[in-house]
């Protein structure tokens, strides 16, 4: 099957990482669901990705299993077939001291950023296990910051541990049906999220300075690069970063 229309399901795709993934695969032919919370992003980027035929928009919670549930039938129903699950979908907890950190806000990491990712990623394994061609990819969304945590970040970086445990759990039981299962770590590409990276930031020996970022569409490449593999190679994890951002010798 040749990777021209293939169909891509992309969480978090409103904004940021996932916008700059959708906009890369949708140029090299793939055709999208697209998945997040604010449904107008995702309309204008579905638009934007061909519009009717080329690119669906399904407002979905990845924290309510029965919502994930929802949006990979609705894939299934649309295009017949998903050979693509980008797990993008993430958030983060406030900057605080860790004895500060609100337990409500514990919760909601681990909702979206491990919950979340294995609701799709079950659902994913239940789909493409049964269609024909059998199997598919799924890319997770890890982070650098599952090897070199900032300060004040418990949630968030225990989190993206437990994605790396995610990833290489799913891609040993997805060898029976054909599914690759790799990690992208992405270190500061410049998306709205991370220009408060550029007015000052903690770091590890308690100073502020400002870092560097790269474009989120150097991560959007990265992602069609991993996607359009042959299902019998698999980039297992993929680090990606600003060039300069102080990450190989942090702490």
């Amino acid at each position: 099957m040749s990777t021209a229309g293939r169909v891509a399901l992309i969480t978090g795709a409103g904004s940021g990482i996932g916008r700059a993934a959708a906009l890369a695969l949708a140029r090299a032919g793939w055709r999208l669901v697209l998945a997040g919370r604010r449904p107008e992003p995702l309309q204008a980027l579905a638009q934007e990705c061909g519009g009717e035929g080329a690119a669906l928009a399904l407002p979905t919670d990845v924290a309510d299993p029965a919502a994930v549930r929802r949006l990979f039938d609705a894939s299934v129903q649309h295009y017949g077939r998903v050979d693509l699950l980008f797990n993008n979908a993430g958030t983060g907890a406030p900057a605080v001291p860790l004895q500060e950190l609100e337990v409500r806000h514990w919760q909601q990491v681990v909702d979206v950023n491990l919950s979340g990712m294995f609701y799709c990623i079950q659902n994913a394994f239940r789909v493409m296990a049964a269609q024909t061609p059998r199997g598919g990819r799924i890319i997770n969304n890890g982070s650098i910051s599952a090897h070199a945590p900032r300060p004040h970040s418990i949630a968030y970086t225990a989190t993206k541990h437990a994605v790396t445990g995610l990833t290489k759990s799913a891609a040993l039981d997805g060898r029976a049906y054909d599914i690759a299962v790799g990690q992208i770590d992405v270190g500061n590409a410049d998306t709205a999220l991370a220009q408060q990276l550029t007015q000052g930031v903690l770091q590890a020996h308690g100073a502020m300075a400002d870092e560097p970022l790269m474009d989120v569409d150097i991560v959007g490449a990265s992602v069609l690069y991993m996607a359009e593999l042959p299902l019998s190679a698999n980039v297992l994890f993929h680090t990606v970063m600003a060039t300069k951002m102080p990450f190989v010798g942090r702490g």
